[in-house]
């Protein structure tokens, strides 16, 4: 009986621990089953959520920005992939050690780069290094230094450099517009930015992309109306000028009258975009936009229009000059010399002050006034330009007889160099405003007539005396071509009011006279070397940069215009 049951006893042990081991197994697989299969708090969702959240990472993609070109297609602006180094300071902590060699691959200072991992303790990611070239990021990864990773970006790129500088202005670190065209038309430029979901290891790098994502959509490309060709010119020959005069600044621009597109628009001081470790805050702005002054004599073209719409004066009446000066209230007014009696041509041939003063006494000041903003003075040009001014057109209930005679050459207002460039753009056109443009567009905006045509096209006449000999702009002639055009040299306002040691010497001309295609205005600002009237520092730069222009252009001297104009008038219709 005892033996029978010693063999019971091994039987129970075997079936007690099969019995274990089956609810362990049994109790395996229900808790597979609840974290695997079934929805609950702690079951299959939670857990791939968790999961998930340590490896899915959702990727920005860049927007490739728009490019912008010039009016032949040329690139001006361009964006290029870069790649950015970051890094995540708390799993840089764990390598510190190695701080010294990602220090060298970055070409950074280790104590510098250790200060700037440190203080920022709390966060997760920190720039390290901005805007590197893909083989140079690509090398600083290689080296595996735990928490540095790269991030993909553009970088804008300006192929003309200074040249064009002040017209594009400039974008940021992080691609957005700064300045100037990149900056009023960073909208339609930027593009939107993609995303896509991605699978990352305990490195952050990415083993696999989980979906397409939402694809970065390219911004859109913008055309200017600048040339190129131009551009150069300008900039070479106002540079050159700069140096020659020992000035201060100087501006460029030029307009098509036919369209009121801008072909050149240069400034000086410049600044190159490409190398922002040298730029000065004063070369940023884009001066002939925003910078205003007084025209001086440039606008006394227009005051001899006030008069003839007046009825009171006809293009041959004429004035006497002599003494060769006039005193209005305590001020006397003087010309270099005494000119005698002068017609509304050799008024504007001599730029004669004493001229244009006793003109200016004999009409309503309100008729000068409505005359220049008729042209365009005290309001935008329509360009669009970010910062651009207004200028500044006064009008006075009561005016002084001074005061009267100052405005009608030139002085107690202010205009800038493009607002000039347009109000003599309504000469060229005889005698139509157009808006200003620096942008292509399909259609032109709307023109209107704001001077008689026979009144605009016998004062442009008259303005092709100032550069015949005799004349105050000889300099701004042009071989072959017919040249109209005014000088001015303006006084420029220091602390104690009008300064005798400070000028701001001026230039504004049309080209060919037959049919005018072009309007330039020069301005060179303080020049140091003697010669500050405008006949001397701005009437060359003109005649050298619309000169190339007409050639560049392909647009035929005058003669030839003539000559074909008048074979066209006499051929018998119906002839070839």
């Amino acid at each position: 009986m005892a033996k029978q049951t010693s063999q019971l006893v091994p039987v129970w042990r075997f079936l007690v621990m099969a019995l274990g081991l089956l609810a362990l197994a049994i109790l395996l697989m229900w808790r597979t089953l609840h974290l695997q299969v079934l929805n609950n708090d702690r079951g299959r969702e939670f857990l791939q959520g968790q999961g998930n959240a340590r490896t899915i990472r959702t990727e920005k993609i860049p927007a490739h920005r728009g490019m912008i070109t010039d009016r032949n297609g040329e690139p001006l602006a361009v964006s290029t992939p870069v790649a950015s180094i970051w890094a995540d300071p708390k799993e840089l902590s764990t390598a510190l050690d190695r701080l010294p060699e990602l220090a060298r691959l970055l070409g950074v200072d280790a104590r510098q780069l250790k200060e700037k991992v440190s203080l920022v303790p709390g966060r997760r990611f920190v720039y390290l290094r901005r805007q590197l070239s893909p083989g140079d990021a690509e090398k600083i990864l290689a080296a595996a230094i735990p928490g540095v990773y790269m991030q993909r970006e553009y970088r804008r790129f300006y192929p003309a450099g200074e040249v064009v500088s002040h017209v594009l202005g400039f974008t940021n670190i992080d691609d957005q517009g700064q300045e100037g065209l990149e900056l009023a038309y960073n909208d339609w430029l930027q593009g939107t930015p993609g995303s896509k979901r991605v699978l990352k290891d305990l490195y952050g790098n990415i083993f696999r992309d989980l979906d397409d994502g939402m694809p970065a959509e390219p911004g859109n490309d913008l055309q200017l109306t600048i040339d190129l060709r131009l551009q150069y010119l300008a900039y070479k020959e106002l540079k050159s000028a700069l140096q020659r005069t020992q000035a201060k600044a100087g501006s460029v621009v030029m307009l098509d009258t036919h369209t009121g597109e801008v072909l050149a628009m240069v400034n000086q001081p410049g600044f190159n975009p490409n190398n922002r470790a040298e730029m000065q805050l004063a070369a940023l702005r884009n001066r002939a936009v925003t910078d205003v002054f007084e025209p001086g004599s440039t606008v006394k073209p227009f005051t001899i229009i006030a008069a003839l719409e007046s009825g009171k004066f006809q293009s041959d009446s004429v004035i006497d000059t002599s003494p060769g000066y006039v005193r209005i209230g305590s001020k006397t007014l003087v010309d270099p010399v005494n000119y005698g009696v002068l017609d509304m041509e050799h008024i504007l041939k001599k730029s004669s002050q004493v001229g244009i003063s006793k003109m200016s006494l004999v009409l309503n000041e309100q008729w000068v006034w409505e005359v220049f903003q008729r042209i365009g003075l005290g309001r935008s040009t329509g360009s669009g330009f970010p910062g651009e001014s207004n200028g500044v057109l006064p009008n006075h209930p009561n005016w002084l007889p001074i005061e009267r005679a100052n405005f009608a050459f030139g002085y107690g207002l202010s205009v800038t160099a493009l607002q000039l460039a347009q109000a003599y753009g309504v000469l060229a056109t005889g005698g139509v405003l157009r808006p200003v443009s620096l942008i292509q567009r399909e259609e032109q905006a709307q023109s209107h007539r704001v001077i008689s045509e026979s009144i605009a096209t016998r004062v442009a006449g008259m303005l092709e005396s100032v550069t015949r000999p005799g004349g105050t702009g000889t300099r701004a002639s042009i071989d072959a071509y017919r040249v109209a055009g005014k000088t001015g040299t303006v006084h420029k306002v220091g602390s104690q009011g009008y300064a005798d040691d400070r000028y701001l010497s001026l230039f504004v001309g049309l080209a060919p006279v037959s049919k005018p295609r072009v309007v330039t205005v020069v301005t060179i600002d303080e020049p140091g070397s003697g010669r500050y009237y405008g006949g001397e520092a701005a009437a060359p730069v003109f005649s050298k940069v619309t000169g190339e222009a007409m050639r560049l252009l392909n647009i035929a001297p005058d003669a030839v215009q003539e000559a074909v104009a008048e074979k066209t008038a006499n051929a018998k219709p119906g002839s070839v």
